[in-house]
């Protein structure tokens, strides 16, 4: 979901000034900062998606974009959270340096105590340092709770955007998800396997809405 802790963007928002590096670098220090105050306090907060995801926080902090959804993508409506809740398997992704060397990657979505806020539990095996890895953040939907659009952050009030742009609708099995823009994708199960014909049919669209399938990686679970 891993859905997704996807925050970074692919280019300046228009009217960025050309400071913006230095603005991005001193945010990042500060990001790192309380970044590492967590880890010595124990807050729970122990995974490297976290720290890899500092500087494309501190882009978006620097920005002022606000999410939206990706141009020419349509999301999934009606969607009902509820069904939507549980736990969900990454059956496939892009690359991306949050997951990279992700092996059995899961996220487990609850309906949190904020209303109109959902708990998101992404855990995984990195097979660089042979650990468990796992970071929790908040979602909330974009716009009414009808429709699939969401956004989600793992620090503090940072959000990017979570889409998902396909889903079965008859039993909420298997679904397909955008960040903020393609560069961003991932195929979900509630189980370690999906079927063949839902794989097809899933990158049929998924080649439509341009995403690079041919850069497709298939998760280990």
């Amino acid at each position: 979901m891993y859905v997704h802790w996807v925050f970074k963007r692919s280019r300046p928002c228009h009217g960025e000034s050309s400071g913006h590096e230095y603005q991005v670098a001193a945010v990042r220090s500060g990001a790192m900062s309380v970044w590492q105050s967590f880890r010595r306090t124990g807050a729970g907060w122990t995974s490297k998606w976290i720290t890899r995801a500092v500087t494309a926080l501190a882009v978006v902090a620097i920005s002022g974009c606000t999410v939206t959804v990706p141009q020419n993508i349509d999301v999934v409506s009606p969607f009902d959270i509820n069904r939507y809740l549980g736990q969900w398997y990454e059956i496939a992704r892009l690359d991306h340096s949050f997951e990279r060397d992700m092996i059995k990657v899961s996220a487990i979505y609850s309906l949190s105590g904020e209303e109109g806020s959902i708990r998101v539990v992404n855990r995984g095996f990195d097979t660089r340092t042979q650990e468990w890895d796992e970071a929790v953040g908040r979602a909330k939907f974009l716009e009414g709770t009808n429709t699939g659009a969401l956004k989600v952050s793992f620090f503090g009030p940072f959000y990017g955007g979570y889409f998902i742009t396909a889903l079965d609708q008859e039993n909420y099995q298997w679904a397909m998800v955008v960040g903020p823009d393609l560069k961003y994708f991932w195929i979900l199960s509630r189980d370690k396997s999906i079927d063949p014909l839902v794989k097809t049919e899933l990158l049929t669209q998924a080649r439509k809405m341009g995403i690079p399938v041919d850069q497709i990686i298939w998760v280990e679970q």
